[in-house]
């Protein structure tokens, strides 16, 4: 398995040396700020105590206090954390928010928990990363396996040691303790928004476009309906059990109830199965991958046959696959964003809980509108003055902002 932080790291350098970065500004921005390790005990049902391993780590904050996801899997590593904290970063500068990029994991398998054991991991893990969180410091949200619940958690966790509540320590919570409209399906929305800007450019109608969703949790399941309602046809999609393919189209909405009946997209009627990873190999217009990184590799891009690629998933695709997919003349939206929805309708939710002042979800959703399509824009044309690819160009339009708040800043003391 490629490692997840030297591919970001080559990311950057590419890019960096395209947009002719100072070498000063280059040793601080391709390495992270801050990394806290932290190792502790949670009491299990049988009364046994086992030991978890889990990670804060804090990329940037020259723009603003850090913002980062925070995942539960049993393959997090450190440097898997690391690149998604400079991500992160990058994903914030291109939707113009002020915030730097963070990244938090516990190397666990929750679906092994009972709520009791999660509630308890959470609420440790909360005051193990206490220490570096805040709502002027560093605000969490929901990733892969965390849930609005997890973070009410480590809302009431960071609130209880207060003595108040700080409901703007993390984003993504219920709405019954300061969550925001429209924030479960943000990601996806704005993934269907950059589908939308992306055929716009391309000369193609979304009517009819054919797409292929690999992993549909939340971003892949949202990304899919919302496209369907657009016009697009979703003929395959995949979870962690295995895929479902469909040529003449699946029914997104009947996909999504036999999933949470079933807990599988396998199985569902008047669709063949195939392997999950298959999924990415089958032949459509737009390829959405939206599961984790890492999914295209050199092994695999020279099968890929869509012609547009939509990052819902952060760092999919590894920089050789890049190449290869650059050579055969794919078109890649990367996923500082195609994915940045998400974020920015955290960002909105930060706003809420300082302020105290909760907006509608149309008005969410017409203003992500407004965010996405701006980055997703001066992503393209930066790309295109320079000639150079959209991950280039968004990388461009993102160091710079970074790059000048750094400058502005200055070197402390």
């Amino acid at each position: 398995m490629e490692n997840p932080w030297r591919n970001a790291q080559r990311q950057f350098d590419q890019a960096a040396e395209l947009f002719g970065l100072h070498p000063s500004l280059r040793v601080v921005l391709r390495e992270v700020k801050r990394q806290l390790i932290v190792t502790f005990p949670v009491k299990m049902d049988d009364g046994s105590v086992r030991t978890f391993e889990g990670y804060r780590v804090q990329h940037n904050v020259a723009r603003g206090p850090a913002k980062g996801g925070i995942r539960y899997h049993p393959d997090v590593t450190l440097d898997e954390v690391k690149a998604l904290a400079m991500w992160m970063t990058w994903k914030c500068a291109i939707a113009g928010l002020p915030f730097g990029g963070a990244k938090g994991g516990v190397i666990v398998d929750p679906k092994v928990l009972s709520a009791g054991e999660l509630e308890r991991l959470t609420r440790r893990y909360a005051t193990e990363i206490s220490i570096v969180i805040g709502p002027e410091r560093d605000i969490p949200a929901p990733d892969v396996n965390t849930t609005p619940r997890v973070m009410a958690w480590i809302m009431d966790t960071v609130s209880m040691e207060q003595g108040f509540s700080i409901p703007a320590v993390v984003t993504g919570k219920p709405l019954s303790v300061g969550g925001s409209q429209g924030r479960s399906s943000a990601t996806g929305r704005g993934v269907m928004f950059v589908a939308v800007e992306a055929c716009g450019k391309l000369g193609r109608s979304p009517r009819g476009t054919t797409v292929a969703v690999h992993g549909f949790g939340n971003a892949g399941s949202v990304a899919a309906r919302l496209m369907a309602e657009r016009g697009f046809i979703i003929t395959a999609v995949s979870d962690s059990t295995g895929g479902i393919y469909a040529p003449g189209g699946l029914d997104v909405d009947a996909v999504i109830a036999h999933k949470e009946r079933t807990g599988s997209v396998v199985g569902f009627p008047g669709a063949g199965s195939i392997d999950g990873p298959d999924v990415l190999e089958v032949p459509v217009d737009v390829l959405v991958p939206a599961a984790l990184e890492n999914q295209i590799t050199a092994a695999n891009a020279g099968r890929i046959k869509a012609g547009l690629i939509l990052e819902a998933a952060n760092g999919p695709i590894s920089p050789d696959a890049d190449e290869i997919l650059l050579r055969r003349g794919v078109t890649v939206v990367p996923d500082v964003v195609a994915n940045a929805g998400g974020v920015t309708v955290s960002y909105f939710e930060w706003v809420q809980d300082l302020q105290s002042f909760f907006w509608e979800e149309a008005e969410i959703n017409a203003r992500l509108e407004k965010v996405i399509t701006r980055a997703f824009n001066e992503a393209w044309d930066m790309a295109q003055t320079h000639g150079v690819t959209l991950r280039n160009g968004a990388y461009f339009v993102a160091i710079q902002r970074v790059a000048e708040a750094t400058m502005d800043r200055g070197i402390y003391p």
